[in-house]
């Protein structure tokens, strides 16, 4: 009899893996024995993310990309599974979060926020998920945030671009989920990273690094729907979306007076 062949690690396709969340999520996906994919737009910043990868004697493939190209995403995540086979679990990290005062206010800068933090999400979703419907396996994990719950003073297109990815990833997951292909959406609130160090607002509950990837690897282990932290923020918001505008806004007005 001759012995079976030893399956193949996951693969993983995980954005924004140079820095950050996305970074500390590496680590621990690798520690799992997954086959991680690392893609972001500074490479140099993946192959340091790689080469800490396999040193730890994991398995980690850097491959620069800019998700708001869709073309580019559809061609590296065909090479992608034609090399390594088939994606696995596909986590959209990337994004961005620069603020948009009402006095700068353009389509473009909207435009800007979307084409990477809902459709670089949308392109990479529309390269896996027609075969793990078809093998019905698989496994998509959409970072999104607590600021897409209700808007926020100088966030409009980053909040409208999140509340947009929620929405979309929930109805992904109502369709499909007798399919055998699970959806999680993570919604995090502040946390120590290099985006949220140019930050000059308030950041209430803001949470260590380390503690949040924690958060985020649990809920992916467990493939569970959705997870919003920390809590204390998480409920905070949520209260917020039931507050009458005429009571949420005066709440933020009063916190912006109080800034001056």
């Amino acid at each position: 009899m001759s012995a079976q062949a030893a399956p193949r690690p996951r693969l993983t396709f995980l954005t924004g893996a140079s820095s950050g969340l996305g970074e500390a999520l590496a680590y621990r996906l690798a520690r799992e024995g997954d086959t991680v994919v690392l893609t972001a737009r500074r490479v140099e910043n993946l192959e340091a993310v790689a080469r800490k990868i396999r040193d730890e004697g994991g398995l980690a493939v850097p491959v620069a990309l800019d998700v708001s190209d869709h073309e580019a995403v559809m061609r590296t995540l065909g090479a992608v599974e034609a090399e390594h086979g088939p994606v696995d679990r596909l986590i959209c990290n990337a994004g961005i979060g620069d603020p948009l005062p009402a006095r700068q206010f353009t389509t473009d800068a909207v435009r800007r926020m979307f084409e990477t933090n809902l459709y670089g999400v949308t392109s990479c979703i529309e390269a896996v998920l027609p075969g793990m419907l078809e093998r019905r396996s698989g496994h998509i994990v959409g970072v999104s945030s607590l600021a897409g719950y209700r808007g926020l003073p100088a966030s409009s297109s980053y909040a409208a671009s999140k509340a947009a990815l929620t929405v979309l990833l929930e109805s992904l997951r109502v369709e499909i989920q007798t399919s055998g292909v699970a959806v999680t959406t993570i919604c995090p609130g502040f946390v120590k990273t290099p985006m949220t160090e140019r930050n000059k607002h308030p950041m209430p509950f803001i949470m260590e690094l380390e503690d949040a990837a924690e958060i985020m690897h649990d809920a992916i282990r467990a493939k569970t729907t959705h997870v919003a932290f920390p809590w204390q923020l998480a409920t905070v918001v949520r209260a917020g979306r039931l507050m009458p505008d005429a009571i949420y806004d005066r709440v933020l007005a009063k916190q912006r007076a109080d800034k001056r």
